[in-house]
């Protein structure tokens, strides 16, 4: 199979779907890779870089698009992207279609396979192409907010740590998963008052043992939400619900109650966002202001540090994709965990949340792949 690599046209958007030693493996198991030239810069992996791994180099998107059966990337295909994609291809890549409708029609339009690395799932009900991103922003999203907290970003003017004889800033974790776990272990490493909330009292144990009484926790219900809003300094939206939009947690009324210059963090924004008054921004101008709350809602995170990213999402995507490269459609039929990645074929919305959310039809990806 051929294998494209085309390179990331998102805003500020520095990975690259494959790294050289993701491209040798390719190679070593019978496939061609071809790379868009300049599609390694951001992790500092040169053209030579790729073609010394066995790749070969495309002077241009339109190529990679042209010849490539597949095509793997790190983001959602923009729409000058989905505009080349074909009947026949298969796309792997992050998706996040349920709150993104156009994108969700230029895929079907298109005819391609897509598979989303955030539906993909594992034996033990985890996530785990999505989970090395959620590493890397839950531990970002803390220092992100620790920098918008300073009195030049407009924020309260708070050291997240404190010093002593001063108390630190209040971090407010909604949501205790991979996002939450992350986010509350670098605020607790740097002396935050750390609580987290969620609602499944076993992961509230799991996280009370885990933090050994350097976390709070809290089972999450609106009254809950409305007493540690009105208390924190940070906010963390960390709330995930596989492949559908994310609910809105934190409410236009609730910012009324903050502190002025208080900080919200978005980690939900690629799924719409769990906070009311959030709108997706960009490393470029990452911040605005709703009631003199300062909200952080960057949709690709992990960008910023493109280096760490490339490799742990590789780390995680490989196995799923050679599989695809070698067996093609044959592997998503096989294989129900990558099955469960399939978000669109032949026009068709095969996973639930996303038709769900964008109120089309849904078609199973069984039924989809024996059409």
């Amino acid at each position: 199979m051929l294998v494209g690599v085309p390179k990331e046209i998102k805003n500020h958007e520095y990975r690259v779907g494959l790294v050289p030693g993701s491209v040798r493996e390719y190679v070593q198991n019978g496939h061609e890779v071809l790379v868009e030239t300049g599609a390694g810069a951001g992790i500092k992996a040169s053209d030579e870089d790729y073609v010394a791994a066995g790749a070969k180099i495309a002077p241009d998107a339109k190529t990679v698009f042209e010849k490539a059966d597949m095509i793997v990337k790190v983001k959602e295909p923009q729409p000058t992207e989905w505009a080349q994609l074909r009947e026949g291809q298969i796309l792997y890549t992050y998706l996040h279609l349920a709150p993104d409708p156009d994108q969700a029609r230029g895929l079907m339009q298109s005819g391609v396979t897509a598979v989303a690395y955030e539906t993909v799932t594992d034996a033990y009900g985890g996530l785990p192409l999505l989970a090395p991103m959620s590493e890397v922003a839950g531990r970002l999203s803390i220092q992100a907010a620790a920098y918008a907290l300073t009195a030049h970003q407009g924020g309260r003017g708070l050291l997240m740590g404190g010093v002593p004889g001063v108390l630190p800033a209040k971090v407010l974790v909604i949501g205790g998963g991979v996002v939450g776990t992350h986010a509350a272990r670098m605020a607790v490493g740097l002396g935050a008052d750390v609580t987290i909330l969620d609602r499944s009292n076993r992961r509230l144990a799991e996280l009370d043992e885990a933090f050994e009484g350097r976390a709070k926790t809290r089972y999450s219900t609106f009254e809950a939400l409305d007493e540690e809003t009105d208390v924190a300094d940070v906010v963390v939206g960390a709330v995930l619900i596989p492949g559908a939009s994310a609910p809105k947690l934190v409410t236009r009324e609730m910012l009324k109650g903050m502190k002025e210059g208080a900080v919200l963090v978005d980690v939900a924004i690629d799924q719409g966002g769990c906070f009311e008054t959030s709108h997706a921004t960009t490393h470029a101008d990452p911040t605005y202001v709703v009631d003199g709350v300062i909200h952080y809602c960057v949709a690709n995170m992990p960008g910023a540090v493109p280096l760490t990213s490339s490799h742990a999402l590789n780390n995680a995507t490989l196995a799923f994709g050679l599989a695809l490269a070698n067996k093609g459609l044959a592997a998503l039929k096989e294989n129900p965990h990558l099955r469960d990645g399939l978000n669109i074929h032949k026009g068709h919305v095969t996973y639930k949340a996303v038709a769900d959310a964008l109120g089309v039809d849904y078609v199973p990806a069984e039924d989809a792949l024996k059409a």
